[in-house]
């Protein structure tokens, strides 16, 4: 009798537990219509999407504009900016946004950095993703853009660079990975 009990049990907690393992399927390039922002990006994002209308307007004019620094262009090549995972939270409706995002999508063009290093994942005004990826990034502004080696975080701009320049102060944060780099392999006294 234990068995005839136990049969349909099994069954049932295996089949529960086979249907919680099914993987989510992530949308891509998601689009919302806000009634006091208008059109929003939510989630993870193509860089293609910037490229249509309304976030064009805004995108084009700051990535034509923009003319990134060459000394700091020369030193991002020559700290290979191309091996690092960049993931970038912005905000469509976010002014910092506007700014910053366009100016590091043409700092990663002339560094050759391929769109399989980036990651861009658009939030609500509350800071919110439909994934929840800005919790394990610990997201509080935008736009933040961590730069990361071997999955782990070595540094992050968060609204805006503290040189006043995005690609000056992603030099910084790639010149301290690899002074962090050398220090494993200096002789100890």
């Amino acid at each position: 009798m234990k068995k005839i009990l136990l049969l349909p049990a099994v069954t049932m907690a295996l089949l529960m537990s086979l249907h919680s393992c099914k993987t989510g399927k992530v949308i891509v390039n998601r689009e919302v219509q806000t009634q006091n922002d208008g059109p929003m990006l939510l989630g993870r994002q193509t860089s293609e999407q910037f490229l249509k209308e309304p976030y064009k307007q805004w995108y084009d004019e700051e990535y034509n504009d923009y003319q990134p620094d060459e000394a700091s262009m020369k030193e991002l090549r020559k700290q290979h900016l191309k091996s690092y995972h960049i993931t970038v939270f912005l905000g469509t409706w976010c002014g910092d946004s506007h700014r910053e995002f366009p100016r590091l999508m043409k700092i990663l063009k002339a560094a050759d950095v391929p769109d399989s290093k980036l990651t861009i994942i658009a939030v609500n005004r509350k800071k919110e993703s439909p994934n929840g990826e800005e919790g394990l990034y610990n997201i509080q502004r935008v736009p933040t853009i961590i730069f990361q080696k071997y999955g782990k975080e070595i540094g992050r701009i968060i609204e805006y660079p503290t040189s006043g320049y995005l690609e000056k102060d992603m030099v910084n944060i790639l010149k301290k990975d690899d002074a962090s780099v050398g220090d494993l392999f200096q002789k100890k006294k």
